[in-house]
């Protein structure tokens, strides 16, 4: 799957929550050379825990990316009042499409497994696997009819040094799988901007 959204409205407005970091910059990228309006959006410029802050930015954008992490907070806390302002602050601003980061550790493998569950999975990071599980669950409950959303996750782990594949599938959890954050990014535009994947969360892998 690539540039499936090639010839479609090039002037849609996408901002990106949490643009410093590898993932945001990477969306960032792929998004300005597809030619969309990107706006950039950081701790400095508001809080993404606030409904009110996320409103104001997210006014006048068509889709919003959200990849934001934060060290100082709990994850069990952090990542579902992230949840519950971009459910409550993005249909505020008119924004009826959003694609969070999640992680790979909470998906089923194809035997049905999560990952983070499989034999010999490190379980060093469970709080913050059960963390971002539990913002995927708080959206859920949260996001209204008229806010789209989706949560996509490497299928396994990101590969900060192997060359772009240039296109990408959607797949199970898988340990082994690799994506580098260009080719991730190729998936959380697409489905920014031309969303195939509604209310669930889903794993990319490379092609």
């Amino acid at each position: 799957m690539t540039n499936q959204n090639q010839g479609q409205d090039q002037k849609q407005k996408v901002i990106v929550f949490g643009a410093g970091g590898r993932v945001g910059r990477a969306a960032v990228a792929r998004a300005r050379a597809q030619g969309y309006e990107v706006t950039r959006a950081g701790r400095a410029d508001g809080d993404v825990t606030s409904a009110a802050d996320v409103a104001r930015l997210a006014a006048g954008h068509d889709a919003a990316v959200v990849a934001v992490y934060d060290a100082q907070a709990a994850p069990g806390v952090f990542f579902p009042a992230v949840a519950r302002a971009l459910a409550e602050g993005l249909p505020e601003a008119g924004v009826r499409r959003l694609v969070s980061v999640g992680l790979a550790s909470v998906l089923p493998t194809a035997s049905g497994i999560l990952l983070m569950d499989g034999p010999g999975y490190p379980q060093d990071w469970r709080e913050f696997y059960e963390g971002h599980a539990a913002g995927t669950e708080a959206l859920r409950a949260a996001a209204p009819a008229g806010l789209d959303w989706a949560v996509l996750s490497p299928a396994g782990d990101f590969a900060s040094d192997a060359p772009e594949a240039g296109g990408y599938a959607f797949a199970p959890a898988d340990a082994a799988s690799r994506i580098t954050h260009a080719d991730f990014a190729r998936a959380v535009v697409d489905e920014a901007v031309a969303p195939s994947l509604h209310r669930t969360h889903a794993g990319v892998r490379p092609v």
